[in-house]
C-alpha cells in the first residue's frame, strides 16, 4: 500500500449515480437539480457510472452494458451532449464535492483547471480491464488485445459477451496505457480501476510510479473481486492479483474480499461472528493504514432492502456500515431503501415514491463519522443469540464503541468499555455501562469512550 496514503479517505462518503437510471430523462442536465440534495446527504464525492458511448456489438439488452465502452473520450449521446457533461461537473464543484468521471481533455482542460484552482478536485473511472468489440481502440490497435484459441479477441472469464479483454502481456499497451494516465494526472486528481484485479499489479505500481511525477497526491482505488472469484481465475490459469499484493498500488480497495460472507450472513447461512471474524481478519492481514470501500450494495450486487425489509434493522446495518473502517458507499436509491437494482441494460429509473427516506439519517451518522479522525485499529465482535455487531475504533481523536442490533432486539450487550454515563452520538440519547454491560433497546449506537 502507498504510504502516502491520505488518511482522510476513511471519514469520506461516495455516492454512486447511474445516469440512466437516475431520472426518468436519463440525462446529465437531469441530475443537476439533484446535486443539492445529495449534498445534503453528507456526499464528498459523487461517482458516475460509464458516460462513454457502449459498444454495438454483441450487445446485452435493448441499451447495452455501460461497462462495454466503445470510446473512452467521448460521452453517451444518449445522456447529452459533452457541453451538458460540462455543464453538470460545474455544477457538482460549486457544491464543493468531487466527481468520480471520465472527461474529455481538450474540451474540458481549461474548466478543470479552473477547479483546481478553487481547491477542488476530480477522480475519474479506468476500465482498463476491456472494451467493447467495436471500440476505437481495438480498431487502432488489435495487438493490444487478448485473442482466444481460436485467434479471435474475446475474455478471459464469465459470461462478457459484449467485451474483449486487454493483453497486458503486450508491453507496448502498457507503455500507452501509463502514458494516458500520465496525461491525466495532470488533469485529474485519481483513478477508480475497474475490475483492477485482472490487471497485472506490476503494471499499477508502474503506472503510480510515472503518475507521482507529475501529480504525487493521485488517489488510487481499485475494484478488486470476489475472493472466489478471484480464486477460479487463478485455478484457471487466468491473472487475478491478490488483495494484499493490490494494495502495493492502491490506496482503497473493494471490499470484496468479505463481500460473500456477509452476503451468507444475509441469507441466514452463517452467524454474525464468523462474518467479523473475516472483518477481524482483514485488521491483521492489510497494512495498518488499509482502506477497504464498505457498502451495503451497489450496481453489482442486491439492494439491502430486499434482504432487509425492517426499518430498525435497516438503520443498524447503516449505522454499521459508517462505523466500519474505510471509505462508504452510497449507492443512488439506497436513502429511498430502493429494493430493486436498475438494469444495466435497460432504462429503469430509480424509485424514489418508496414511501421511505433516509436523508436526515444518512446525514447525522455522515456527521458522526466525521469525528473518528485517523483510525489506528479497527475491531469486531458478536453477540449471535441477538444478533448485534459490537466494534471498536480508535485514532487520533480518541475511542469509539458502536453497537449495532442487526435485527432490532433489545438486549443486555457486554462491551469493552469503562463503566459510566455516554451520550449515543447518533441521536444523543444517554447510555449507560454498569458492570461492563449496556442495555440495547435495538437502536444502533456509537459511543466516544474519550
Amino acid at each position: 500500500m502507498a504510504v502516502n496514503t491520505d488518511p482522510r479517505l476513511q471519514n469520506q462518503v461516495i455516492y454512486s449515480v447511474y445516469v440512466r437510471a437516475h431520472t426518468p430523462e436519463g440525462t446529465f442536465r437531469a441530475v443537476i437539480p439533484d446535486l443539492d440534495r445529495i449534498k445534503a446527504l453528507g456526499t464528498d464525492i459523487i461517482w458516475f457510472l460509464p458516460i462513454h458511448p457502449i459498444g454495438v456489438k454483441g450487445k446485452k439488452g435493448s441499451l447495452g452494458w455501460p461497462y462495454a465502452n466503445r470510446d473512452y473520450r467521448t460521452v453517451n449521446p444518449a445522456y447529452g451532449t459533452m457541453d451538458d457533461f460540462k455543464a453538470l461537473v460545474g455544477e457538482i464543484h460549486k457544491r464543493g464535492m468531487k466527481c468520480m468521471i471520465e472527461v474529455r481533455v481538450k474540451e474540458c482542460r481549461a474548466m478543470v483547471a479552473a477547479l483546481h484552482r478553487a481547491g477542488l478536485g476530480v477522480v475519474m473511472d479506468v476500465v482498463y480491464n476491456h472494451t467493447s468489440p467495436d471500440s476505437t481502440l481495438y480498431a487502432a490497435h488489435p495487438e493490444f488485445f487478448y485473442h482466444g484459441p481460436d485467434g479471435k479477441p474475446g475474455n478471459k472469464m464469465g459470461d462478457w459477451a459484449d467485451v474483449i479483454d486487454l493483453d497486458y502481456r503486450n508491453r507496448n499497451l502498457w507503455a500507452y496505457q501509463i502514458d494516458s494516465l500520465v496525461m491525466w494526472a495532470q488533469i485529474v486528481d485519481g483513478f477508480r480501476c475497474d475490475v483492477a484485479s485482472f490487471v497485472p499489479v506490476e503494471f499499477w505500481r508502474a503506472a503510480r510510479q510515472a503518475v507521482a511525477k507529475v501529480n504525487p497526491d493521485c488517489i488510487w482505488l481499485a475494484e478488486t473481486v470476489h475472493q472466489s472469484y478471484g480464486c477460479l481465475a487463478r485455478r484457471s490459469g487466468v491473472y487475478s492479483a491478490l488483495d494484499y499484493d493490490a494494495f502495493s498500488a492502491f490506496d482503497m480497495e473493494y471490499e470484496y474480499d468479505v463481500r460473500e460472507a456477509f452476503d451468507q450472513y444475509l441469507a441466514g447461512k452463517i452467524v454474525l461472528s464468523h462474518y467479523l471474524d473475516m472483518v477481524n481478519f482483514q485488521e491483521a492481514t492489510y497494512p495498518a493504514n488499509y482502506n477497504k470501500l464498505r457498502f451495503l450494495e451497489n450496481h453489482d450486487q442486491p439492494r439491502i432492502a430486499s434482504f432487509v425489509r425492517d426499518e430498525a434493522s435497516l438503520k443498524n446495518f447503516t449505522a454499521m456500515l459508517y462505523f466500519e473502517k474505510g471509505t462508504t458507499l452510497i449507492y443512488a436509491g439506497q436513502e429511498f431503501e430502493d429494493d430493486h437494482v436498475p438494469s444495466l441494460f435497460e432504462r429503469e429509473p430509480i424509485d424514489r415514491k418508496t414511501g421511505h427516506d433516509l436523508s436526515a439519517y444518512l446525514r447525522r451518522i455522515y456527521d458522526v463519522k466525521q469525528r473518528f479522525g485517523d483510525s489506528d485499529y479497527f475491531w469486531a465482535k458478536a453477540d449471535d443469540a441477538h444478533q448485534i455487531a459490537i466494534l471498536g475504533r480508535g485514532g487520533d481523536k480518541g475511542r469509539f464503541l458502536g453497537v449495532f442490533s442487526l435485527r432490532a432486539l433489545a438486549a443486555d450487550v457486554a462491551v469493552d468499555a469503562p463503566d459510566g454515563c455516554y451520550v449515543n452520538l447518533i441521536d444523543d440519547e444517554n447510555v449507560e455501562i454498569r458492570g461492563g454491560k449496556l442495555f440495547c433497546d435495538g437502536r444502533p449506537i456509537i459511543l466516544a469512550l474519550g
